[in-house]
């Protein structure tokens, strides 16, 4: 079975430890960070959402435009826009990429940041509401005739479009959560679904959870899985410690001094299901199977993806494989100085996977 790997394409250096040098939209530095993943190996990246950031559409293709081989994947909310809109849009960066495009559907775990747009929905409300959008966004990709929709949130008569992706059937759709609600909108109609970083044997019950919602929804299949974490690597594992434990100390650092970043990179109360686990299994020790360190995610609170793997590339690598065993063949990867991370791990980390996935994969042929 293929591994792929997804690494992040900000369009600024800011993270938890570093505070941006330029403007949110840094053109030079969204190119040289792109650029960074294509040249060492990564497969594709992720241009991420926020009420107050740039649009990742128009991020996307842009990067799209100046790489070659590099695969776009579009975080986008259902709440802004019409799912008929969000199709042709698509569809067209689809074409403007060569067949380069997925997308990932965020139904927002937090109220206040959803309400920061107008969406006033509850959190249910919101995911029955994602399913319903993602099933539309998937017709209307593929359908040749026009169609009617008459929903729960969306209702139209008669549409068609006349831009369709290059890709076929339809670009890949993913999607993330771990709430029932979220399992059961996910696991209806995601291609992929997406898990945050947890201990191996929380992951295999999700893995679980979300394979039994597809059966309930009346799938045949059942999404591919992946799952995402914040590597922190060095040559031996004394300096990969002493790098971890800068890392967290800085993390607290700008908490402390910069409490208006509490929202974006920082989770203030924690109202999402996934902060909620991260925290409780921080709550539980530091320290997990081979190389998982909650300390990151209790750091943050709990902010999104925020656990990390520590030590060498290769006990990171084969942390990562041990995920590859449960069934995960998605990476999401990212570090915290972005572009000198997206190299390293790219450089030293990504090929030893690679290598050791491809020796299975002829032992089992």
């Amino acid at each position: 079975m293929p591994v792929e790997f997804l690494g992040i394409a900000m369009t600024n250096d800011a993270s938890e430890t570093n505070p941006r040098s330029g403007p949110s939209f840094d053109r030079e530095y969204t190119l040289r960070l792109a650029r960074a993943h294509e040249e060492t190996g990564w497969d594709r990246v992720l241009t991420a959402y926020s009420s107050a950031g740039p649009d990742p559409g128009f991020a996307a293709a842009y990067i799209a435009d100046h790489t070659e081989r590099l695969q776009v994947l579009v975080a986008h909310r259902p709440n802004v826009s019409h799912p008929t809109f969000a199709a042709r849009a698509f569809a067209t960066l689809d074409n403007l990429s060569g067949g380069r495009l997925a997308v990932h559907f965020i139904t927002g775990g937090n109220s206040h940041e959803q309400a920061r747009e107008g969406d006033l929905l509850a959190k249910d409300d919101r995911y029955d509401r994602t399913r319903e959008y993602m099933r539309i966004v998937k017709r209307a990709w593929e359908s040749h005739e026009p169609f009617d929709h008459d929903g729960t949130y969306y209702q139209f008569a008669d549409f068609a479009s006349e831009i369709l992706p290059v890709q076929k059937p339809r670009p890949s759709v993913s999607f993330g959560g771990s709430s029932p609600a979220a399992y059961a909108a996910g696991a209806a109609e995601a291609d992929i679904y997406c898990l945050w970083g947890e201990p191996l044997a929380r992951t295999a019950e999700q893995i679980a959870s979300v394979k039994a919602a597809a059966l309930a929804a009346g799938r045949a299949d059942v999404p591919r899985f992946q799952v995402s974490f914040r590597p922190i690597v060095a040559a031996t594992e004394a300096l990969a410690w002493e790098k971890a434990h800068r890392i967290v100390e800085t993390i607290h650092g700008r908490r402390r001094s910069s409490p208006e970043l509490i929202g974006r990179y920082f989770a203030g109360t924690a109202q999402n299901t996934g902060t909620q686990r991260l925290l409780a299994i921080a709550g539980e020790g530091e320290r997990f199977d081979r190389a998982l360190w909650t300390a990151t995610a209790a750091a943050t609170g709990g902010a999104g993806n925020s656990n990390a793997l520590v030590g060498t590339p290769e006990v990171v690598a084969e942390a990562l494989l041990d995920y590859y065993d449960l069934g995960i063949d998605i990476l999401s990867l990212r570090g915290y100085d972005l572009l000198a991370d997206t190299i390293d791990i790219g450089r030293e980390v990504i090929p030893l996977v690679r290598q050791e996935v491809a020796r299975r994969d002829r032992a089992r042929a």
